[in-house]
């Protein structure tokens, strides 16, 4: 299994006929050209290595954004996000995850950066890293990390800030991460806008349909105000959101929905938060976990002995504590809870598992 050498090289089949070239290597500044030539007025374009916090020397082979893509993919925040809640914890094998969203919010905004001439790259890079930053349990982490944090958590600037901050990322990386939430101020590029969208357009479909194989709603729920501009459907919806999206921002250079289109996906997002993000269930689990979160917490600046070796050397215990479990898993949360703080599972609602 070394593979078959014919010639000087070494190939993976013996029957192989793929050729490709001959022909000079695709090398960082062959792409960088090629953006310049390519990509609309205003894209942000990539150069040498980066805007980094510490200067490195540029890849011969990959822009400095495809390099901050490669890095979040590689980290263990981002792998991470595979344990973590979309809406429900401890999702069955169909229901999104963190990770598959940030996956279908990346694939919304290649999509759109392509459509429209921005650097596909970084929307792709900010995309896969903008929900770094979550804890486990969904937005109710946010909650119940609160007190702890100055100013509150927010989980896009702590995603930037704390979790990814290792990896040396580009500014404009960190930018689109940092300010991907429409709550917060708006992003330095328009690759970072195009994620606070992708963002919005991808959690509004596919919770919709996570909510309804679980059979929460059904489609023909859906208010007139959605349908008849979107449809019923995922793939459907996702069509005419993109589209909408990509044609009015290169009619009008500035990126942004028309009135129509946008009102349809206002229209699901309050359908989605009415019928989804605030019935009973989802009230009792987003309580279930801020109680599950701060009692580590707690535990953790009470006991720092028990936090990972290094993290409890700063002053700052309630931050250390935080920054440990925020990267926790649903799973390795509740157990931890369980083992540290007596915590007892019965008292988890009997829908926290599952969305019906």
């Amino acid at each position: 299994m070394a593979g078959h050498a014919v010639g000087p090289v070494v190939r993976a089949h013996s029957d192989t006929f793929a050729p490709l070239g001959p022909g000079p290597a695709v090398t960082r500044e062959v792409r960088e050209r090629r953006e310049r030539a390519t990509l609309a007025p205003g894209a942000t374009l990539a150069s040498g290595a980066g805007n980094r916090a510490t200067p490195e020397a540029p890849d011969p082979y990959r822009t400095c954004f495809e390099r901050d893509r490669d890095r979040v993919v590689h980290s263990t925040a981002f792998r991470r996000l595979a344990g973590k809640t979309q809406v429900v914890v401890y999702p069955t094998d169909h229901q999104r995850t963190r990770l598959t969203h940030a996956l279908e919010v990346a694939q919304v905004a290649v999509a759109v950066a392509r459509g429209t001439g921005a650097n596909a790259t970084l929307a792709e890079a900010i995309a896969l890293g903008h929900d770094c930053g979550h804890g486990p349990g969904g937005h109710a982490s946010e909650d119940a990390f609160d007190p702890y944090v100055e100013g509150g958590y927010d989980h896009g600037p702590w995603g930037a800030d704390t979790v990814l901050s290792s990896l040396n990322l580009c500014q404009e990386t960190l930018d689109g991460i940092r300010n991907h939430s429409w709550s917060r101020p708006a992003p330095a590029t328009p690759e970072g806008e195009i994620v606070s969208w992708a963002d919005r357009i991808a959690y509004c479909a596919h919770d919709l349909e996570d909510a309804i194989r679980a059979g929460i709603l059904a489609a023909a729920d859906l208010p007139d105000a959605v349908t008849r501009v979107a449809g019923r459907t995922r793939r459907d919806q996702i069509r005419v959101f993109v589209q909408g999206l990509i044609e009015t921002t290169v009619a009008t250079g500035q990126v942004g929905l028309d009135t129509p289109t946008a009102d349809a996906l206002a229209a699901l997002r309050a359908f989605n938060y009415e019928r989804i993000y605030t019935r009973p269930e989802s009230v009792a689990q987003a309580a279930a976990v801020i109680d599950v979160l701060r009692a580590l917490v707690d535990h953790y600046i009470a006991h720092p002995e028990d936090l990972p070796d290094g993290l409890a050397e700063g002053p700052d215990l309630a931050r250390a504590a935080v920054t440990y479990v925020g990267g926790m898993t649903d799973r390795f949360a509740f157990e931890q809870a369980e083992r540290l703080v007596g915590w007892d599972l019965t008292r988890l609602p009997p829908g926290l598992g599952r969305l019906a």
